[in-house]
């Protein structure tokens, strides 16, 4: 009995591996194969690796720009979120104030709130400050979007730390900002990195703002340049494997990089001695 269960476990688990893998996998052997191959047998091992369609998926469509403008508008976005979350997270787990109740309930309120809501504002605030098809427009908007949800997890990772050490760094004459980047930041690092994480992944992949707040090469990220240029790579499906491959692979290695201070988070305070 004991081995028709464990069968079943490797069973269920191999399957939604497979899930989770095999479109990924897919996509990667496609885009080294010609449009001959993909046409004739879909499922097909190329012939042969080579970067021809990778250098066609940058010949076809800007994609190096769109690459730099999300580098550069996540890699902002993400430490905006960070370094807001990192000090009021550790504020509302520490001390009680007036209107902390009042706080939180926006900030739970603001993960409820649809985006398809707030686009029309948005939009004409936006065009108002002279800030539409801009770099730092969509970087206010993600940093905002990825607030809610971060808050909540660095909330949750702060409880785990224990006051004593706190306590104790007050009692040897640190002061309060001292004892927060000295003592607190240290230990919240797993935290910090895992929303940090999250705000990439969600960002990264963000297509319905970078849709609605760009109108032109300035500002599009590479979501929506997988969009805009599929007329192009309408006949040239190798490229366009390419290009999907290159958009998704950052946001793997870096979960790859990064797994085990995310595990670290998530686990933490599960077991206490």
């Amino acid at each position: 009995m004991k081995s028709i269960a464990k069968l079943c476990k490797y069973v269920f688990m191999a399957v939604f591996t497979a899930i989770a893998v095999g479109p990924i996998l897919w996509a990667f052997l496609s885009s080294f194969k010609t449009y001959a191959e993909i046409n004739s047998s879909a499922l097909s091992l190329p012939s042969s690796f080579n970067l021809d369609n990778y250098k066609a998926a940058f010949q076809y469509a800007p994609i190096a720009k769109y690459f730099f403008n999300s580098i550069v508008i996540v890699g902002s976005s993400v430490l905006v979120t960070v370094a807001l979350v990192a000090m009021c997270a550790y504020i509302v787990s520490r001390f009680d104030f007036k209107l902390k109740t009042l706080v939180v309930l926006f900030i739970s309120a603001s993960l409820m709130l649809p985006a398809q809501a707030i686009s029309q504002p948005l939009f004409m605030i936006f065009q108002k400050l002279g800030i539409f098809d801009t770099k730092l427009g969509l970087v206010i908007v993600y940093s905002a979007m990825g607030i809610p949800m971060s808050f909540f997890v660095m909330v949750s990772y702060y409880k785990t730390i224990s006051t004593a050490l706190e306590e104790s760094a007050y009692i040897d004459g640190a002061s309060f900002l001292q004892t927060f980047v000295h003592i607190i930041l240290p230990l919240a690092k797993p935290g910090l990195v895992t929303i940090a994480l999250l705000q990439f992944i969600n960002t990264w992949n963000e297509f319905y703002f970078a849709l609605m707040l760009t109108s032109g090469d300035t500002a599009r990220t590479v979501p929506i340049a997988l969009n805009y240029y599929m007329g192009t790579f309408a006949n040239n499906y190798s490229a366009l494997f390419a290009a999907v491959v290159m958009t998704v692979l950052p946001t793997i290695l870096v979960f790859i990089v990064l797994q085990r201070q995310v595990m670290e988070s998530l686990t933490a305070g599960a077991v206490k001695g």
